[in-house]
């Protein structure tokens, strides 16, 4: 499934299918819901239940692993409360910037009586200063179908009515008059 998305800060997501390829039943009773739980997770009132806070998860040092850029701090979370939204397992955090650089979990909840186990990995990048997703990649296994792998991969992000983080007040201003 080819999908292109649009999210609008703070709360609103949009998806366009532009092509799709596969077994109907998954693409229909897996992806198609898995495109809605997203949209619902970002509205506000969900997003504040979600976010990788100590509000949401209880956190636990599990490792280090050094490297040039600084490092990455490895992290065990656990979700206060248990949802289809949130989701346990490890995080990597960057030891220079300290914005989460890889999420390695399965859900808190089955998101679906059709899936009966999933597994989740999310890495991200700088993309003109900012942390954002590059790629997830889920596998899920289906009841009646087997395995199935959902991959998405961010690219062509164009970032409007931002300037780069740490930017000087004067670096600010030619941005917005370019």
């Amino acid at each position: 499934m080819t999908v292109q998305a649009t999210y609008d800060r703070p709360s609103s997501k949009e998806f366009t299918i532009i092509s799709q390829s596969g077994s109907k039943l998954i693409a229909k009773h897996v992806f198609k819901k898995l495109l809605e739980s997203e949209k619902e997770a970002a509205q506000s009132a969900m997003s504040a239940k979600t976010q990788l806070n100590r509000n949401n998860y209880n956190f636990a040092f599990a490792g280090y692993e050094p490297s040039n850029t600084g490092g990455q701090y490895i992290l065990r979370v656990e979700p206060k409360v248990r949802s289809k939204y949130v989701y346990r397992g490890l995080v990597r955090v960057d030891g220079a910037d300290f914005a989460v650089t890889r999420i390695e979990a399965e859900p808190a909840e089955n998101p679906s009586f059709w899936t009966k186990k999933s597994h989740i990995r999310q890495d991200y990048g700088k993309v003109q200063g900012f942390w954002l997703p590059l790629k997830n990649e889920s596998v899920s296994y289906i009841r009646l179908g087997g395995r199935a792998t959902l991959t998405i991969e961010y690219r062509d992000y164009r970032l409007t009515g931002v300037s780069q983080p740490g930017a000087t007040a004067a670096q600010k201003t030619r941005a917005k008059s370019q």
